[in-house]
C-alpha cells in the first residue's frame, strides 16, 4: 500500500495521476522503450502503484495496469474506485543498460494517449462494477476520464460464471 486517499469525491484524481507518472519511472521497458505506470485506487482508501514489465519472451510481460491490480489483490483488496494510467515512449538512449528508465533524464513530459488495452481492461471488469473510473493520460497534457463500461461495454463478468466472491482471511 502507497497511500490512503479520500475517496468520497474526486479529490483523488490529481494525487492518483502523479502517482502513475512517479510509478512509471519503474517500468522494465527494454524491448518496446513505452514506459507505463498506474497508480490503483480501493475502496479503503488505500493507492496500489504499479508499473509495465516487459520480458524477452513478450507474451510473459505485464502491463502497469494488471501489475497494480495483482499486487492489491495479493495484499487482500477485492474493492476498487478508480485507476490512474500514465504511459509514454522513452528514448533509446534514456534507458539504462538494466532496461529500467532513467528517472533522471526528464521523460514525465513524454505522455501519449494511453487507454488500457483488452486484458487490462478484463482483469478490471473482473474487481469492478460499471462504474469504476479510468484516468488515462491523453497526450495532451492532461488525463480523460472514462468509466469501465464505457470502456468494456457488453463485458462478460463472474455473474457469467456464478462466482461467489471469497472472504479475504484475515
Amino acid at each position: 500500500m502507497d497511500t490512503e486517499l479520500n475517496r468520497q469525491d474526486h479529490s483523488y484524481d490529481q494525487v492518483l495521476q502523479e502517482q502513475a507518472v512517479r510509478a512509471r519511472r519503474n517500468s522494465y521497458a527494454p524491448y518496446s522503450n513505452f514506459a507505463v505506470g498506474a497508480a490503483l485506487l480501493a475502496a479503503d482508501g488505500s493507492v496500489h502503484t504499479g508499473c509495465n514489465i516487459e520480458n524477452a519472451s513478450y507474451p510473459l510481460g505485464n502491463c502497469a495496469e494488471r501489475t497494480a491490480f495483482f499486487r492489491a489483490v495479493s495484499e487482500g483488496q477485492r474493492n476498487f474506485t478508480a485507476i490512474a494510467i500514465a504511459g509514454g515512449p522513452v528514448p533509446p538512449d534514456r534507458t539504462m543498460a538494466s532496461g529500467k528508465a532513467d528517472s533522471a533524464a526528464g521523460r514525465d513530459d513524454q505522455l501519449v494517449c494511453c487507454p488500457p488495452c483488452g486484458a487490462c481492461r478484463q482483469v478490471m471488469r473482473e474487481f469492478c462494477g460499471p462504474d469504476f473510473r479510468i484516468l488515462f493520460s491523453d497526450g495532451a497534457g492532461g488525463f480523460t476520464v472514462r468509466t469501465l463500461a464505457e470502456l468494456l461495454p457488453e463485458s462478460f463478468g463472474p455473474e457469467a460464471v456464478n462466482v461467489v466472491e471469497q472472504e479475504v482471511p484475515e
